[in-house]
């Protein structure tokens, strides 16, 4: 439920003044198609005045530098463009026409009009994935004719982002989306729209209480009808990447971290555990796979994990389908145990001084850091890797120690990445207890002797 504005009464020390707050509230409630979620739920700690928000054009202009900035200054609009997203702002009146995802931006020069086409999906370098993402096409300068009129206003701004891409994986729905969208809209404390192309409806319900979180209204879906037009004081199309799992605080609106971002998800998932030291009973997750990097011997995993002290949740894929209730699964753990894959991710969820230990496949030491023991650090999380030994992998009985997997992999891995994963990526894990062991030793010292820092 949205929160209640002060009801300290306001005293109009003469008509006028009165006429326009008047006014102001009219404009802001009544001249808009903008309908404020109902299921708000207990938002953020910080109370949202509409009054004191900052005004849109200063919002806008802070996700822009340097001579992106300039160009937003003078004509109202400005892209840009990584290796990994587009990203385009414009703080004028816009007009966003649902059939064929056209996205109209004024001029008040003479200037010919341009067109440019985006697609607001934060994974630019990976055609695989862009594949799948819809273009938006982006109209700017003096129209030779008219565009449409508007069905709906709106007063707010519009963003504009693909829910396609890699949707269906955890570690991509983060990575591409939900953080990128948090970078993005956070400075506007929810005064914002999200107009979200290539619509899965499954992706929205997933993460309803990010977005929820992240804007009070609902969100519009250009592709359910073909021939209305949106209007929007502003928008932005596309979302701004930093990298993996992570955010740079200092180019952030508001200087927004991965702390910020991990507080974020507790309000929204209502999480309870904040630090691993309120766990009586260390508990340990251990993500079971069912198709590639199974543990073999798992069974065998689970009984010395048990022996040695732990209370155990193993996990199957389906259970991380209902975010809403996993998330909390994951909160109420010390140590998320798996080998290398995408529900590494749900890492995000573990309270502060919790222990992530990833079991490292051979040959998968770069993308294993990279994607999640680089990122463990920021969150909060103490990070512990398993690096197993070509007899530990299903590939030593497959191919023999003296095959150029194991003598040579710089030949499998050259060529390419379908190579790489039908090989390593493949290979199945039959740990030698022993030798883990002293890793979950130490995972189960560091939570037990683990103590928040004010």
């Amino acid at each position: 439920m949205m929160e209640k504005e002060s009801r300290r009464p306001v005293n109009c020390a003469t008509l006028p003044i009165c006429l326009v707050l008047i006014s102001l509230v009219y404009a802001t409630f009544f001249h808009s198609n903008d309908t404020i979620l109902e299921s708000w739920g207990n938002l953020s700690s910080e109370k949202i005045n509409i009054d004191a928000v900052d005004p849109q054009e200063f919002l806008l202009r802070r996700l822009v530098r340097g001579d992106d900035r300039v160009q937003l200054d003078s004509n109202g609009f400005s892209c840009r463009a990584d290796v990994h997203a587009q990203v385009c702002v414009a703080n004028k009146p816009v007009r966003i026409y649902n059939k064929g995802l056209t996205v109209y931006v004024p001029s008040d020069s003479d200037q010919p009009q341009v067109k440019r086409i985006v697609k607001p999906y934060a994974r630019l370098e990976d055609e695989t994935a862009m594949k799948r993402v819809s273009p938006v096409q982006i109209l700017h300068g003096k129209n030779t004719i008219d565009p449409p009129a508007c069905n709906f206003t709106h007063n707010v701004t519009a963003v504009v982002f693909s829910s396609k891409g890699f949707t269906g994986n955890v570690f991509h729905e983060f990575n591409e989306i939900i953080i990128p969208l948090f970078i993005t809209t956070r400075h506007f404390r929810s005064r914002v729209r999200f107009v979200i192309t290539d619509f899965e409806l499954w992706w929205v319900q997933k993460y309803n209480r990010c977005l929820s979180h992240l804007s009070a209204y609902e969100v519009i879906n250009p592709g359910t009808d073909d021939g209305s037009v949106h209007c929007f004081p502003g928008a932005v199309i596309g979302l701004t990447y930093h990298d993996n799992l992570a955010l740079n605080s200092t180019d952030i609106p508001g200087g927004y971290s991965m702390f910020d971002f991990k507080q974020f998800l507790k309000e929204s998932y209502n999480l309870k555990i904040n630090h691993v030291s309120e766990i009586q009973k260390p508990r340990l997750m251990l993500i079971s796979r069912r198709k590639t990097r199974r543990f073999l011997n798992e069974d065998k995993m689970v009984e010395m994990i048990m022996e040695l002290g732990f209370q155990i949740t193993r996990v199957e894929p389906e259970w991380m389908y209902n975010l809403d209730e996993f998330a909390e699964v994951v909160n109420s753990c010390s140590v998320m145990l798996g080998a290398h894959g995408a529900g590494l991710t749900n890492e995000i969820f573990l309270p502060t001084g919790a222990v992530m230990v990833q079991v490292v496949p051979l040959q998968n030491e770069w993308v294993a850091t990279t994607y999640y023991g680089g990122p463990a650090k920021e969150m909060g999380v103490r990070y512990l890797e398993y690096k197993i030994e070509p007899e530990e992998s299903s590939l030593f009985d497959t191919y023999g120690k003296d095959h150029p997997v194991f003598t040579d992999p710089k030949s499998i891995i050259s060529k390419g990445y379908n190579a790489f994963r039908s090989v390593y990526l493949d290979q199945d894990l039959k740990i030698n207890l022993e030798r883990f062991k002293k890793t979950l030793i130490e995972a189960k010292q560091i939570v037990e002797s683990s103590t928040p820092i004010n």
